[in-house]
């Protein structure tokens, strides 16, 4: 599986940006989006089932943040809005063959690049 991740940018506090990711290669069950600060662990933001649409979202990305798919363009958003400043980051994009949405680094099989999201105060 390819993944590859792009609309990531430097936005200002209170704004908005949308990430995508385009999955390639093979057939898989579910997308996450994690994210990466520097010195800081990767975290879970958010992650959506291939098959059900069923989503996940971690507790602080809870109505900023919506996971959504299409399926024709083997495609997965990331709407974000009200950024704030501890949400620049490197967002990642995993797909994961298991069923169900996981949410942890672990439950996903492959990676892709990333894009940055800088939001300025």
């Amino acid at each position: 599986v390819q993944l590859q991740a792009s609309g990531g940018g430097l936005v200002q506090a209170g704004g908005s940006l949308r990430l995508s990711c385009v999955a390639s290669g093979r057939a898989f069950s579910a997308l996450g989006w994690f994210r990466q600060a520097p010195g800081k662990e990767r975290e879970f933001v958010a992650a959506i089932s291939w098959s059900s649409s069923s989503t996940n979202y971690a507790h602080s990305m809870w109505g900023r943040f919506t996971i959504s798919g299409d399926n024709a363009k083997n495609t997965v958003y990331l709407q974000m809005s009200s950024l704030k400043p501890e949400d620049t980051a490197v967002y990642l994009c995993a797909a994961r063959n298991a069923l169900g949405v996981g949410i942890w680094t672990d439950d996903y099989e492959y990676w892709g690049q990333g894009t940055q999201v800088t939001v300025s105060s």
